[in-house]
């Protein structure tokens, strides 16, 4: 075998297998309001976040087992019926990243519509639609002040104690030295170093939209 021949196949070789999609269908079991086992397989739903299954919110002015909630909502969802859930990629943990449906509804779409659940922006804007009918219709956890799942999860990344605005707006509108009027997202650099101060005119936004009819700019990283 020629030199160039041999050293393109060994190239080939080496070269990362592409991802193989998974499809999984059987009666599923939900481990929290993001998470289900099925067939064995633990399943993260893809394009969504919900409370940690510990988290509590404030819901006028009482603790509210909003974590426990959300993971009943997923289990009302897929009440003993077949599922199905296709995805070709796992996060760290190992599991896989999926969009599930059941009973001819889309799983992700309906716990963020139910408002079970928040559109996960860091890494899809695909329930964001979903997102906004929720939030407009003050649906479960746009019901009560809440801190996002990422800030619960990583509490060292954010200023202590700091939680999102009522209803769960999680965009900071934040007033800088200079006078400029800028919002940041969930994920952008500075988001959790951001502080609402609402003495300064600092507030709390729903949307961007929201956000943009107020004379705020997004942060542009």
């Amino acid at each position: 075998m020629r030199p160039l021949r041999l050293a393109l196949l060994l190239c080939l070789t080496l070269l990362p297998a592409p991802a193989q999609s998974a499809e999984l269908t059987g009666r599923g079991r939900a481990v929290d309001g993001d998470t289900l086992i099925l067939g064995g397989e633990k399943i993260r739903l893809f394009g969504i976040d919900a409370p940690e299954h510990d988290q509590t919110c404030d819901r006028n002015g009482t603790a509210w087992a909003c974590g426990e909630w959300s993971g009943q909502q997923l289990a009302r969802l897929l009440h003993g019926r077949p599922v199905t859930c296709q995805g070709d990629e796992r996060d760290r943990f190992g599991r896989l990243l999926a969009v599930c449906q059941v009973g001819g509804q889309v799983l992700n779409a309906a716990m963020v519509r139910d408002g079970a659940a928040f559109a996960y922006r860091r890494y899809s804007d695909r329930f964001v639609a979903d997102e906004d009918i929720a939030r407009s219709e003050r649906r479960g956890l746009w019901a009560a002040r809440v801190t996002t799942p990422e800030v619960y999860r990583h509490p060292a990344r954010t200023v202590a104690g700091e939680s999102a605005g009522d209803g769960g707006c999680v965009l900071k509108g934040n007033i800088s030295a200079r006078g400029e009027r800028i919002y940041h997202s969930p994920g952008q650099e500075h988001y959790a170093q951001t502080v609402i101060s609402p003495s300064k005119g600092e507030r709390w936004f729903c949307s961007a939209a929201e956000a943009r009819a107020a004379g705020w700019r997004p942060a542009l990283r």
